[in-house]
């Protein structure tokens, strides 16, 4: 009796592990279906995610191989250095915060001559491409910089941050990156198996499956040095020869670039880690509590009820492309109750940073008269007057706005202005 009952027992030991065996075979599995490299992509980031910007003291902050260099590519036009200014502000106050793994700063500054910033903001100055090689789409410039800065510059972090103008950074950043897989936002317009015709031409066959493409651009990213330095030249190329393609320029139009370092990235065997919570869109996007950056390349339109009027200018609204000739002024109005609390950081901490950064407003009233002549001259002659660095801005296809609301929605004041800007980069 008592035998029978004794072999009918399982030790406890045994069970401890079957179990502790179970866990890792599941959680191998899910993490090579999460990670496949020819399978669907893992999107990190969420609430969930000990990784996430909703824990982001996860940073290592004394590691110095975790470090990474933020570097951004820019022009002397007066738009492109108002945004590197706050952008550059933000990056200091958040550098060496807990959690933070930011290391040094560039401002890649492909105008091919000096400008007046180069005592505020650790600048590089490299090459444009030769005259009419990028054919009016000056984000071509952004490979190439990227080719001369890696080349010429010494950097001492193991990582890099390819980051733009008009991001600001609300947490300190820790390297999402692991190891030799690079971190990326996903943006939801970029979509290589929609495009697998095209993207043969550049991405043959016998490298695999289109959907080894991420649906990424090149920011924000955080990438190792040594896989951007094989990276770059190819991205580079395939940029030109995409652009001098009329079917691909027709079909890619302004994101030509972001598939561009997508294909190149394939092309070398580097996925990216997806992470969802690097940035937030306002005024899409709700809330910062779960993100590192804010892109504030869409307009922000509102009612003075706090309600968004997207495709129509809002009685009030912050706009980058308002200030094409001049900065922003100091203290900016705050939004109207019932705006998203986005909106209301975003306009928070540009007035934060326009406040602390001495000189603002001389350089303000500087170029107030002589850019609202230039405005009211271009609008007179109807020509494209946005020199747009560092923003992916188009209209979200699930809003099914109209070619007619778009124009409306992209004019640069509440003026009588009948140019409609060109969404270029740089």
């Amino acid at each position: 009796m008592s035998g029978r009952k004794n072999a009918g027992k399982t030790s406890p030991w045994l069970l401890i592990l079957i179990s502790v065996g179970c866990f890792f075979a599941t959680y191998n599995f899910l993490t090579l279906h999460g990670r496949g490299r020819d399978g669907p992509r893992k999107f990190l980031g969420g609430v969930g995610d000990p990784d996430s910007a909703a824990s982001f003291g996860s940073g290592s902050g004394l590691d110095p191989a975790k470090r990474f260099h933020v570097a951004l590519t820019a022009t002397d036009a007066l738009y492109s250095q108002w945004q590197s200014r706050v952008m550059h502000y933000w990056y200091k106050e958040m550098r060496d915060r807990p959690g933070s793994d930011m290391g040094g700063f560039t401002r890649i500054l492909h105008s091919g001559k000096p400008d007046g910033l180069m005592d505020e903001i650790p600048t590089m100055v490299v090459d444009p491409l030769p005259e009419g090689k990028d054919k009016g789409y000056i984000v071509l410039n952004r490979p190439w910089a990227f080719v001369q800065w890696l080349e010429r510059a010494k950097i001492d972090e193991d990582y890099i941050l390819m980051a733009e103008p008009d991001h600001v950074f609300v947490k300190p950043l820790p390297n999402l990156a692991h190891g030799d897989e690079p971190a990326a936002f996903p943006f939801f317009y970029i979509k290589p198996t929609e495009n697998e015709k095209i993207f043969r031409n550049f991405f043959p066959e016998e490298n695999g499956p289109v959907s080894k493409i991420d649906p990424i651009g090149n920011s924000p990213v955080i990438i190792k040095k040594a896989q951007l330095e094989k990276i770059a030249p190819t991205w580079m190329n395939i940029s030109l020869k995409m652009k001098e393609d009329q079917e691909t320029d027709k079909a890619f139009g302004w994101v030509l670039e972001m598939y561009a370092y997508a294909v190149a990235s394939a092309l070398h065997g580097v996925h990216h880690s997806l992470r969802k919570d690097f940035m937030i869109q306002p005024p899409f996007d709700l809330k910062t509590d779960n993100t590192f950056i804010i892109h504030y390349t869409y307009g922000c339109d509102y009612s003075m009820k706090g309600q968004l009027t997207y495709g129509k200018i809002g009685e009030w609204r912050f706009d980058k492309r308002s200030y094409i000739q001049s900065p922003p002024p100091r203290n900016l109005s705050l939004p109207p109750p019932g705006v998203p609390e986005s909106v209301v950081t975003l306009v928070k901490m540009v007035n934060e940073a326009t406040a602390n950064i001495p000189g603002w407003e001389d350089e303000r009233m500087h170029n107030s008269i002589a850019g609202a002549k230039y405005l009211n001259s271009q609008a007179k002659t109807g020509q494209l007057i946005t020199r747009d660095h560092g923003t992916h801005s188009t209209m979200p296809q699930q809003n099914n706005i109209t070619a007619e609301e778009a124009a409306s929605y992209r004019l640069t004041s509440k003026e009588n202005y009948s140019a409609v800007t060109r969404h270029q980069e740089d």
